[in-house]
């Protein structure tokens, strides 16, 4: 029995295979047109550096996986036909994952705010993990570059420059902002994360063949009319969840999973602050180098709800030196104002931070 040991039992409270998205030609599924992961699986063994986290309590990873072993956030159950998988995949990358707690933080931090911002959960940041190990100038035998491995043509149609002057694939706030659209527009088309992840790997005709094929939109069911390398891929994102996070979450289940666990099937990726919710916000304008994820731990909010009332936050503070009308319920607001120029003097070592390590890892 393989044993996995977790250093705490979460990594940064909400803290795969490449990138396939050449488009489909005429409704033809097209081949899947990934990079070639090997050498990042590779870089990925277990071998760990002297500074990274010591893992405590050994835990049997099949426990990790039980229902009746879940924390009190009733965490969703693994499905069955992952856990041989994930148990060889936590057994053999485990280690070098865990290392990437500490020198990740800074891309982390930054992932998060930008899936936030466009309402997607803040784990399918784990994708660029696998994808790259989050290198800005990672590039794939296939051509894929940057931490999102995009192809050249999906880069463009997403609104990013690719020409012989500037790549803005190896752009980590760019590119993370067209992963994020591409990622929005698989989802609307499945309306189920595991197909998402496939479709992000073998491109969306391999998925729609797969589910004619199948006769089923259930991923388990369909897996084996996808390529070998996407199958791997989805269950390297599961894993890489598990090892991050101690458990699932929503982006580890299927649409009928979703459905059965939190009641709900569907993602309320744009959900708009309401008539009242508004009326009773308060409004100020600031100016200054402040990041969403440091005000909203100063005034206590979740940062998905800090969006929905400061959509493009992050995006406006960061290009523009005109002040943002700040929306926050009152208070909230109080709290900003108490803890302001901490909040500012923090997100902008935040910034400086995060700018350092990105650099010193291209």
């Amino acid at each position: 029995m393989k044993h996995f040991l977790l250093a705490g039992s979460l990594l940064f409270g909400s803290l795969s295979g490449s990138f396939a998205q050449k488009a489909d030609k005429a409704g033809t599924p097209e081949k899947n047109p990934v990079a070639d992961t090997s050498s990042i699986q590779k870089s990925m063994q277990p071998a760990v550096s002297s500074t990274s986290v010591e893992m405590e309590t050994p835990t049997i990873i099949r426990d990790l996986f039980d229902e009746s072993s879940i924390n009190s956030n009733n965490a969703p159950k693994l499905n069955p036909r992952a856990v041989s998988f994930v148990e060889d995949y936590i057994d053999t990358y485990g280690k070098s994952l865990q290392a990437m707690k500490e020198w990740a933080l800074p891309y982390f931090n930054m992932i998060d705010g930008i899936m936030v911002q466009h309402g997607l959960p803040r784990e399918l940041k784990y994708l660029a993990i696998i994808e790259s190990k989050l290198k800005s100038n990672a590039v794939s035998h296939a051509g894929a570059v940057g931490p999102w491995q995009f192809m050249r043509g999906t880069a463009l149609k997403l609104g990013l420059k690719v020409n012989k002057s500037v790549d803005e694939r190896t752009n980590y706030v760019k590119s993370t902002h067209a992963a994020a659209k591409y990622l929005r527009d698989l989802y609307k088309i499945y309306g189920d994360w595991l197909l998402v992840i496939a479709a992000y790997n073998a491109g969306p005709g391999n998925v729609q063949k797969a589910i004619a094929r199948s006769g089923s939109r259930n991923f388990w069911d369909l897996q084996y009319h996808l390529p070998a390398e996407t199958r791997k891929h989805v269950k390297k994102f599961i894993g890489t969840h598990y090892v991050f996070e101690g458990q699932g979450g929503i982006t580890t289940l299927t649409k009928a999973e979703t459905n059965d666990h939190y009641g709900s099937s569907l993602y309320a990726y744009t959900r708009k602050i309401t008539k009242e919710e508004e009326a009773a916000a308060k409004s100020q304008a600031v100016a200054g180098k402040y990041q969403s994820v440091v005000v909203a731990k100063y005034i206590m909010m979740d940062l998905s709800e800090f969006n929905r009332y400061n959509p493009d936050f992050d995006r406006v503070m960061a290009g523009s030196a005109s002040p943002y009308e700040m929306k926050l319920p009152a208070p909230k607001m109080e709290l900003f104002n108490a803890h302001k120029y901490s909040i500012l003097q923090e997100s902008v070592q935040l910034l400086l931070t995060s700018t350092a390590a990105m650099n010193e890892r291209k």
